[in-house]
């Protein structure tokens, strides 16, 4: 709920108009009391480099619009438990909207809450984890970004065949997160008949390394998603594929920043700053998120990290350079 400061004569029109069933709305200047200030509660699986970027972009709107706001910022540590108590305090603490990045986080909030507002983003399929009833019209107190750009799994696997010949793609991801096996589905369903995709189910980020290295000989190139538990611990296949001259492709671009050899992706930070800026139409307009649009990300790019080609034996072709944007 909004937070209003009221004092004297202001309160007791603001006691009497709750008396009647009518609702108070923030002051303005002009009427003697102060600007409204909210609480936004943010709840985040994981820390790794794109989910914070996305949590920056979504502050980054607040501060643009100029809102007096208190951010509560929790962070799962990757436990879904944890997550739901998370949830479960910013509503009972009455936060004025829940911020939930991650599907896993989404989730919780949705499952805690079906009154507080609830602005998603970096979840791949909103529809497929049941947040939303429509990407159009979302129908009940959820909605946001999608880090799914409806491109980038085809692009990047057209990318492995065309380019470097994979014949088999190796997949490490977590079977618990709802997104993950959505990518894992498109990837399969890319590949065709032509390519193989061998999976590596991991439950903890410590599983990751294993995994990874299970699928050393049956493989022709990792790909690792937008998994939460995996990108978490990316150094983990990011050492098995330089070891092993596998050409890593991975998901988002601050992966490739991190050592990944290619994604084609968009920055975080934008879907982040585009959820903020549906949350402040939320608060200071009262608009409702079930008739908000859930929105796609834009600017979809290919980026390749030249030091990681070095390192997994891949030759840079000449021609990738007007296909891509390339970092070291």
């Amino acid at each position: 709920m909004k937070k209003l400061w009221l004092s004297g004569a202001a309160l007791s029109a603001a006691m009497v108009l709750a008396a009647c069933g009518g609702e108070t709305s923030e002051t303005s200047a002009e009427g003697g009391g102060e600007e409204a200030s909210y609480t936004i509660g943010v709840t985040q699986i994981v820390e790794h480099p794109s989910l914070d970027a996305a949590t920056e972009g979504f502050k980054r709107a607040f501060e643009e619009a100029g809102l007096d706001v208190t951010f509560d910022d929790q962070v799962a540590q990757g436990d879904q438990n944890n997550s739901q108590s998370i949830s479960q305090k910013f509503v009972a603490d009455g936060v004025d909207l829940i911020f939930a990045n991650s599907t896993p986080s989404a989730l919780s909030s949705l499952n805690a809450t079906a009154d507080i507002p609830i602005v998603f983003t970096s979840v791949t399929d909103p529809l497929a984890a049941n947040l939303v009833a429509d990407m159009e019209a979302p129908g009940g107190n959820a909605t946001g970004t999608t880090d799914m750009h409806p491109d980038a799994i085809s692009n990047t696997v057209e990318f492995m065949t065309n380019e470097l010949d994979v014949k088999s793609i190796g997949m490490v991801y977590n079977a618990g997160e709802p997104n993950s096996v959505v990518q894992v589905d498109a990837v399969k369903a890319a590949a065709g008949s032509d390519v193989t995709v061998e999976e590596a189910a991991v439950s903890t980020s410590a599983d990751v390394k294993q995994a990874a290295e299970s699928l050393v000989g049956k493989v022709d190139a990792f790909y690792i998603i937008t998994d939460n538990t995996v990108v978490s611990a990316l150094e983990s296949v990011i050492g098995v594929a330089n070891d092993q001259d596998i050409p890593l492709f991975v998901g988002e671009l601050d992966s490739v920043a991190r050592g990944g050899f290619a994604a084609y992706g968009f920055e975080y930070e934008d879907i982040g700053y585009e959820a903020g800026q549906m949350a402040v139409e939320i608060l200071t307009e009262g608009a409702d998120p079930g008739e908000m649009a859930v929105q796609y990300p834009g600017n979809l790019k290919l980026m390749i990290n030249k030091d990681a080609a070095e390192e997994m034996g891949i030759e840079v072709k000449p021609e990738w350079e007007e296909m891509a944007e390339f970092t070291e």
